[in-house]
């Protein structure tokens, strides 16, 4: 029986929490894959190319960009992100579903390709608890923070592009709303006919 496997977009400011948020929800969902994103930010403590994220330099990005590697790309934080197009589509032909950790502008790129994607957006419980977070980190200087909460609200007033909202406010339940949320999507009607065409073929439903 033919599948076809669900799209999940996540997104949030960055420190809002969805790196840890989207582990934990690897970890309790096997059935999604993460999307392994090449960007040409140097690796942070502790990255793994090919894990956390594939490691190019400018020349190799734009070289992949100029070829239409990319199903979509953007500059965040004056670094280049961008998804691997073939990849992607393999994997949902092949049933599997994907998730996308990408900022509002891939986001945008990725809907207007796959327009049932399910979009999830990150927030934290206040611009005060951000600041507090990126702070905590140690691992960026004040101008580059301050540059950073500059994006974060920028980046929320692209809220209403998102299909749901999990203020990470209380880990736990903010870990447990990311994996009902991915739950309920499969159960759409529409994930639920394209996941499954041949099946609901037999029934007489197109």
């Amino acid at each position: 029986m033919a599948t076809r496997g669900v799209l999940f977009i996540v997104s949030a400011p960055s420190g809002a929490g969805k790196t840890t948020l989207v582990r934990e929800l690897l970890k309790r969902d096997p059935q999604i894959g993460l999307s392994i994103s090449h960007t040409t930010r140097a690796p942070r403590p502790g990255e793994v190319d090919g894990v956390a994220y594939h490691f190019v330099g400018s020349a190799q990005f734009d070289a992949m960009r100029a070829a239409d590697d990319f199903l979509e790309w953007a500059q965040v934080h004056g670094n280049f992100y961008g998804t691997s197009r073939r990849w992607l589509e393999e994997r949902l032909s092949a049933g599997h579903d994907v998730l996308l950790e990408i900022d509002w502008q891939g986001a945008q790129q990725v809907r207007r390709l796959f327009p049932d994607a399910v979009g999830i957006f990150i927030l934290p419980p206040s611009l005060e608890a951000l600041a507090t977070r990126l702070t905590g980190r140690g691992q960026d200087a004040a101008d580059v923070i301050e540059r950073r909460l500059a994006a974060a609200r920028d980046e929320i007033r692209h809220l209403d592009e998102f299909d749901f909202v999990i203020i990470n406010n209380i880990l736990g339940q903010a870990q447990d709303d990311l994996v009902t949320v991915t739950r309920a999507a499969r159960l759409l009607r529409t994930s639920q006919m394209a996941r499954s065409p041949e099946f609901f073929k037999s029934l007489g439903i197109n």
